[in-house]
């Protein structure tokens, strides 16, 4: 009984290697293990005339289990192959979207050499209207390029009523900086009181360009010098924020109102390129929560 334990053993051991773990000198192993089971065998049957003895436990055959490896070594190149076409195609992409940043960038700045005027006057700085309180906005509101804001004397006055109604609207508190700063900006703008909206905004994007919500501001940013009917300052402001954050959750939403904003400037050409780049790189937003607006501004500008 002991050798037949044995025997059996040996021979289910022999019978179960997978056929993955096999390599080369696989014909040498299973000839070895071939003569020691007939070393065995004649020692316990001498007179078994060299037959084998089958295991009462049979393992899967060696062809079934080769069969299996081939399968799943067959599969496994499939997926790899297609992970390399996934990313060559994704790398298209990214290059066709650098190229594209890089044409519409040189359209901006020849737009931006067009406007230097108009951009450099006092209407197109922040102005705010109100002389805001030491809780609502910086004493001496700056524009980007750090210049102080001014105008003249007979509408530096605060008016009374707009500084009431600046000074109604509550300023959150909750201890994060910049998403009280974001917020108090966007409840100005939704009251439509763009230059204190802006001083609020213009600061917090200042002291957080790296936050991972500045993508957010620096839209609302965009929006709110938009709405305040400055087009050539809008343009600036949601292309900064495209380039700088490509990958930002509002860097969609920019290039909308880039070409809004460019329509605005009667730039109806570079407008349906930004639109142009909205769908080829944000195809998810243009299709989704953007169709419908971006469908209304492209009939604005009447792209083709």
């Amino acid at each position: 009984m002991y050798f037949r334990r044995v025997i059996l053993g040996c021979a289910a051991i022999a019978l179960s290697i997978p056929a993955i773990a096999q390599d080369a000198n696989i014909d040498g192993r299973v000839g070895k293990l071939e003569k020691e089971m007939r070393a065995v065998q004649r020692q316990v049957f001498p007179n078994g005339a060299g037959k084998f003895i089958e295991p009462d436990i049979q393992s899967p055959t060696t062809t079934s289990t080769t069969t299996s490896s081939t399968t799943a070594t067959v599969d496994l190149t499939a997926r790899v192959d297609a992970l390399e076409a996934q990313l060559a195609a994704l790398t298209g992409q990214v290059e066709l979207q650098g190229n594209n940043m890089r044409g519409l960038e040189g359209r901006l700045k020849a737009i931006e050499t067009q406007l230097e005027v108009r951009t450099a006057s006092p209407v197109e700085t922040i102005v705010p209207t109100a002389t805001p309180t030491a809780a609502s906005a910086p004493a001496t509101p700056k524009s980007k390029s750090g210049v102080v804001a001014t105008k003249s004397a007979s509408v530096a006055k605060p008016n009374p009523a707009r500084v009431a109604a600046v000074a109604a609207i509550e300023r959150p508190i909750s201890g994060d900086v910049f998403e009280d700063g974001y917020n108090y900006g966007f409840r100005l703008w939704e009251a439509k009181f763009y230059p204190e909206s802006q001083a609020i905004l213009e600061e917090i994007v200042a002291k957080f360009p790296k936050h991972k919500r500045a993508s957010y501001a620096r839209n609302l940013l965009g929006r709110a010098w938009l709405d305040d009917k400055k087009p050539a300052t809008a343009v600036k402001v949601f292309y900064e924020n495209y380039k700088a954050d490509p990958r930002g959750d509002r860097a969609p939403d920019s290039l909308l109102f880039l070409g809004s904003a460019l329509t605005d400037l009667g730039k109806a050409a570079e407008a349906c390129e930004a639109f142009g780049e909205l769908t080829k790189s944000y195809p998810d937003a243009a299709n989704g929560r953007l169709a419908e607006r971006l469908t209304s501004s492209k009939t604005r500008a009447k792209c083709k």
